[in-house]
């Protein structure tokens, strides 16, 4: 199993490139990363200690809301994360949900202190997304949340126009639900096996730690109060309930990330799985070619070997034979 990392190692290296070169000029970059999520990097020759990060965010369906165009409780992560370094710009540039401006002097001069403050600006995805998450999860670390078993579900963004869905339902635990969807039938297909197996897999000894999982072809008896266009599923439901051991210390952060991009991260084995299946039946055809092949020219060559021995057949009557040995 693969977990995909938490900050973007195209923007990092950009960033590790710039802090190396302030003096090479402009910088205009454009690209898409998983679950649609777009970045716009840019250095003008008036400033080149400046650095302007933009970032779209996948489109929120009707059960989600994005207060002015963010996660709830987005602008105090980045301002808690980055401190100083960072400076939101209001309005962001056309087309952005977010536009930051990276003051690349204010780097400190020790170069573990730098790198680790530009892995930190590469995680904005991360810090932005997964603000909302965060902030339930660590109500659930101080045990504060509010002990409500008729809590609506809260729809969080993780893809364009889908969610998942969280309820903290008690003190002591946070229930994570994620309607599985795909919109390829042997992705479907591929996808309710995966997910069958890994529920499975999390009753091992050695994973006894690890949150409570289980999948069902129905939504859960916790998604009643949910609106109805937020529990179409073609490949079942995943469920995860957390506890506060789970999100202690640095936990919190490798757990808010591995809910964020759970969908992403069954999507990138289903795909690699069904990579691995077309790789075997063509290795397998292969194999079927050849030996086709080697039957065709051992026939070939025992086909002239006769032709040569024995060009033509003629029955003869007795007389004839006995003619033929005078």
């Amino acid at each position: 199993m693969i977990l995909l990392p938490s900050h973007s190692r195209f923007l990092l290296q950009a960033l590790i490139n710039r802090v190396q070169n302030l003096e090479k000029g402009e910088l205009d970059y454009h690209w898409v990363e998983f679950d649609d999520i777009r970045y716009h990097i840019q250095v003008t020759t008036k400033n080149t200690n400046i650095l302007l990060l933009s970032l779209c965010l996948p489109s929120p369906p009707p059960e989600a809301v994005f207060p002015g165009g963010l996660p709830p409780g987005a602008i105090e992560a980045i301002k808690s994360s980055y401190g100083s370094l960072v400076q939101i710009l209001d309005p962001p540039r056309d087309g952005f949900n977010l536009t930051l401006k990276v003051n690349l002097s204010k780097l400190p001069p020790d170069e573990d202190r730098r790198h680790s403050l530009l892995v930190k600006v590469a995680s904005v995805r991360e810090i932005v997304l997964g603000a909302p998450l965060r902030q339930l999860l660590r109500a659930l670390s101080s045990r504060t949340i509010v002990s409500d078993t008729e809590e609506e579900p809260v729809a969080l963004v993780h893809r364009p126009k889908e969610s998942f869905l969280v309820i903290p339902q008690q003190a002591d635990r946070v229930t994570v639900v994620f309607p599985m969807r795909f919109k390829d039938s042997i992705d479907i297909v591929l996808a309710t096996s995966f997910l069958q197996e890994f529920v499975l897999a999390r009753r091992t000894a050695g994973l006894s730690n690890a949150p409570l999982c289980t999948w069902s072809a129905s939504p859960p008896s916790e998604l009643k109060k949910a609106p109805a266009e937020a529990l179409s599923a073609n490949a079942g439901f995943v469920t995860f309930v957390i506890f506060p051991r789970h999100v202690e210390g640095k936990k919190l952060e490798q757990t808010v990330w591995s809910l964020s991009t759970f969908h992403a991260y069954v999507s990138y084995h289903v795909k690699c799985s069904e990579g691995f299946m077309h790789t075997r039946m063509r290795r397998r055809v292969e194999t079927l070619i050849q030996a086709l092949d080697r039957a065709k020219a051992d026939g070939d060559k025992s086909k002239s070997l006769g032709n040569t021995n024995n060009r033509s057949f003629k029955r003869l009557s007795l007389k004839e034979g006995r003619a033929s040995w005078l």
